[in-house]
């Protein structure tokens, strides 16, 4: 009688116990899905994770089958929030339960960091499409929000018609002079809004400026595009109403970072002219499609984007865990 087959065996692993050569491979495959699902250009992240794993500076977990190391999620601490900023299982080992098992291992390592009272997580490359059950990390202590993926084909569109805010405000590049003034737009207008649950960087002007430094600053949004992302001014008080940020993320696709407005001003058709002229300034820069992400739960931003013809490319989760210490 012939042996059964022996199951695989599947352990999680310290990154700072892998090898940057174990990664490479890894880290290619991740990089050609980014590029063929969303349009993304992963390289300089990559990079960046090769080079942390090589310096046996990159917190997070691997995960090996039959030891060979088919996954890995990363993670970073600030002050009393951890962010899972990625996990990715190679196609061939790609699973719900190896996915679970890898944001098992993040999720609880992160627990017990010093101070962390907060983790989120925004995974975009989180295949799992099932409900939350009893096998996900700390349900107890966990929320999930859907988000939404979107992509538009600007060769697609002749035109942007001029929209009703045009005469009532005034758009002008941004400028990182205006940093503090936006950041505590982005606080204000985000004050009680569902994203403020998923990114409590919204919830502060101290906190939105780092926001802001990390769009304009770092690679992870792609390369920021000052000349297509603008802030508007009401043209009778100069107050500073309204901005939309953008970036390019590969060759010929941009991105929209940041849209909000000011809340006395909502519902006066400024986003969609800030969207608008950001579009047309995409277009200008040599886009020939552009991406933006949005919380399901945001009808309004939803129809907004939808009105100019985005798309829903892919469905992912945003995680919170809260209250387990």
């Amino acid at each position: 009688m012939a042996a059964l087959p022996q199951p695989p065996r599947v352990e999680t692993v310290d990154l700072g116990h892998v090898r940057s050569g174990e990664i490479v491979a890894l880290l290619r495959e991740e990089v050609e899905v980014w590029r063929q699902r969303l349009y993304w250009d992963f390289r300089s992240s990559a990079d960046l994770v090769e080079r942390f794993v090589d310096m046996r500076a990159l917190q997070g977990c691997g995960l090996r089958v039959d030891g060979e190391l088919v996954g890995y999620s990363y993670y970073v601490c600030e002050e009393h929030k951890g962010l899972v900023g990625d996990l990715y299982v190679r196609h061939a080992h790609a699973s719900p339960e190896h996915e679970r098992t890898l944001l098992h291992a993040t999720v609880m390592t992160l627990a017990r960091q010093p101070g962390v009272r907060r983790i989120e997580s925004q995974l975009l490359m989180f295949r799992d499409a099932r409900p939350m059950g009893p096998y996900f990390p700390m349900l107890s202590q966990v929320r999930e929000f859907p988000r939404l993926f979107m992509l538009l084909d600007l060769t697609a569109i002749d035109l942007f018609p001029v929209g009703r805010a045009s005469s009532r405000f005034l758009l002008d590049r941004w400028n990182d002079r205006r940093s503090d003034e936006a950041a505590q737009l982005i606080s204000d207008s985000y004050l009680k809004h569902i994203d403020s649950n998923i990114n409590d960087q919204y919830r502060s002007p101290g906190g939105a400026r780092r926001f802001l430094m990390n769009i304009v600053q770092y690679p992870g949004c792609g390369t920021f595009q000052e000349s297509s992302s603008c802030i508007a001014l009401d043209s009778l008080t100069r107050e500073f109403s309204g901005l939309c940020l953008t970036s390019v993320v590969s060759p010929g696709v941009g991105h929209i970072t940041q849209l909000c407005t000011a809340s006395g001003v909502r519902g006066e058709g400024l986003g969609y002219e800030m969207l608008r002229h950001s579009l047309q300034g995409l277009r200008r820069a040599g886009c020939q499609s552009v991406t933006l992400t949005v919380t399901a739960a945001n009808v309004e931003a939803v129809h907004l984007y939808e009105r100019f013809g985005f798309q829903v490319l892919k469905r992912f989760p945003a995680h919170v865990w809260e209250g387990f210490r």
